[in-house]
């Protein structure tokens, strides 16, 4: 007869956080809107790193509907200049972290 193998049971590490395990409300659903507004800055800035990448559904909380129209909204109003593609500041990355500084031309 063959050994059966014991699987280890798999548990998240919760690194000391007390969070409970209720997801955000969608600020979408929660405020009734049926469509999302390319026009509206404001509300798509939410949805939007300081790196100008678009943030996933964990971090916003938003439902997986509205989510994909953040997303569509997002690339509209960066085609029409409303928003950036990437961030303003010109910070220096880090240690060796830019491309910027690689020289091409050598």
């Amino acid at each position: 007869m063959a050994k059966q193998r014991r699987r280890p049971v798999r548990r998240r590490d919760r690194k000391g956080a007390q969070t409970s395990s209720r997801r955000k409300p969608c600020p979408y659903c929660r405020d009734k809107i049926d469509q999302v507004d390319y026009k509206n800055i404001s509300m798509l800035r939410r949805f939007i790193s300081e790196r100008g990448k678009i943030r996933s559904r964990r971090i916003t909380g938003a439902c997986r509907r509205h989510q994909s129209q953040v997303a569509r909204a997002v690339k509209r109003a960066r085609e029409l200049a409303l928003l950036p593609y990437v961030s303003d500041t010109g910070g220096g990355g880090g240690v060796g972290g830019g491309r910027g500084s690689f020289d091409r031309d050598r």
